[in-house]
């Protein structure tokens, strides 16, 4: 759809097709429910928590102040039938502006209520059935201090659970390029300070990282394979930079549980260090 057209007006969510790029769906100030689950449906998080449950991406939206268009306006006018599934889409997170920060790919979104809604004439309100297991639960939050145009300073991901971290670092994944966008690249040069005080587990670990390399809600990995991924290089620094982490005896005993079973059972720290050397990283300890 054409930024022009979709720019302003107070709008927060845009829907589009995934099977069909000219089918749009419309445009929704809000969407009550994409980031909470349904019935509970797990924990999440890599530095401990449990795994997902089988219906963790369940989710059931109610898109507030919307105009529907295209393929979901017809699933609208044949809710309680076979026809009211509208199929797979994208649901893209809008700034202020209409741009797209970031987006989310949902499966098989099915129209379950309507009615008019208190925004203004012509929306409405509707309710639909959709799947994301992407749309990490406490999200909504994350991307609002986005979309006022926050964080304005480093830190504020300290005082979070371990499944608020989770969210923070998938808003952070999700929007990283929008928040880079027209950055250059850091040269390989560079030296980023971790502070390793509050580093006290793995998603902390991740979450400074990210701020260290990238600024406040910045990204660098949220696992093993995405740091691996990122330290190639298109991801904020070149490959090679120097990384002089302060306070590292507190934060390598608190990584000090095993890595990947794939790992041999290392300790986490050691894992690092591993990927960091392989990656030409070098990385003072202080």
């Amino acid at each position: 759809m054409d930024e022009a057209i979709r720019g302003g007006e107070g709008w927060g969510y845009a829907l589009r097709s995934d099977e069909d790029e000219t089918d749009f769906w419309g445009l929704a100030r809000g969407a009550e429910g994409l980031f909470t689950l349904v019935d509970g449906g797990g924990e999440i998080g890599e530095g401990g928590a449990a795994e997902k449950a089988p219906d963790a991406g369940q989710r059931r939206v109610l898109l507030t102040g919307f105009r529907p268009e295209g393929g979901l306006l017809k699933a609208v006018g044949h809710i309680g039938g076979r026809r009211a599934e509208a199929g797979n889409a994208w649901i893209d997170v809008l700034d202020p502006d209409g741009a797209p920060m970031g987006s989310y790919f949902v499966n098989g979104v099915a129209a379950a209520d309507v009615r008019p809604s208190a925004h203004g004439t012509g929306l409405v309100d509707l309710t639909v059935d959709l799947w994301c297991e992407a749309a990490e639960p406490g999200s909504d939050a994350v991307w609002d201090l986005a979309r006022a145009g926050g964080p304005d300073r480093t830190g504020l991901w300290r005082g979070l659970s371990g499944d608020e971290q989770w969210a923070w670092l998938s808003v952070a994944l999700n929007s990283h390029e929008y928040r880079r966008r027209g950055k250059p690249e850091a040269p390989a040069e560079r030296t980023v300070t971790l502070d390793g005080r509050y580093v006290v587990d793995r998603n902390s670990f991740w979450c400074a990282i990210g701020e260290a390399v990238n600024g406040p809600l910045g990204y660098f990995g949220w696992n093993l394979d995405a740091l691996n991924d990122c330290l190639y290089g298109g991801w904020g620094t070149a490959c090679g930079f120097t990384l002089e982490w302060t306070d590292s005896v507190e934060a390598r005993a608190r990584l000090a549980g095993p890595g990947p079973s794939s790992d041999g059972g290392a300790p986490f720290f050691d894992v690092l260090m591993e990927i960091f050397e392989e990656r030409r990283v070098t990385v003072v300890l202080k």
